[in-house]
């Protein structure tokens, strides 16, 4: 997963194709043709919609692109955002990114299935 800071974070995307998804908006109801990155918006932390539309991209429509968190985004939570198919995650601005990348390097396998890796560990064969 790609880090970055609020400080970093541009506001205009360079060549992709963006699409800035609210979080009440069903993504079934959109054509993801020639969208290169979706940003989703956590208005705050406790607020897991994002979470919900990250895992229906990649389970339900297959989207490939890329999937950015935006807004209130702490390093703990980055792990599950992982699972759930974001790719980039731009930090609160009192976040740490040497803490950020060792929550993400916290765990090597999970058991159970995700939005990445579907089957669990003891249905993998390299388990």
């Amino acid at each position: 997963m790609k880090l970055i800071h609020a400080d970093h974070a541009t506001t205009e995307p360079q060549g992709l194709a963006v699409l800035t998804l609210a979080n009440d908006a069903d993504p079934r109801a959109l054509s993801l043709e020639g969208v290169d990155r979706i940003d989703l918006h956590f208005p705050a932390f406790t607020d897991g919609r994002a979470h919900s539309q990250a895992f229906l991209l990649r389970r339900r429509l297959g989207y490939r692109g890329e999937i950015r968190a935006t807004g209130d985004v702490l390093a703990d939570q980055l792990p599950l955002l992982e699972r759930n198919g974001f790719t980039e995650a731009v930090l609160r601005a009192d976040q740490d990114l040497t803490v950020a990348q060792r929550q993400l390097a916290r765990f090597k396998s999970y058991y159970q299935g995700d939005a990445v890796q579907q089957r669990p560990r003891f249905a993998r064969a390299s388990a």
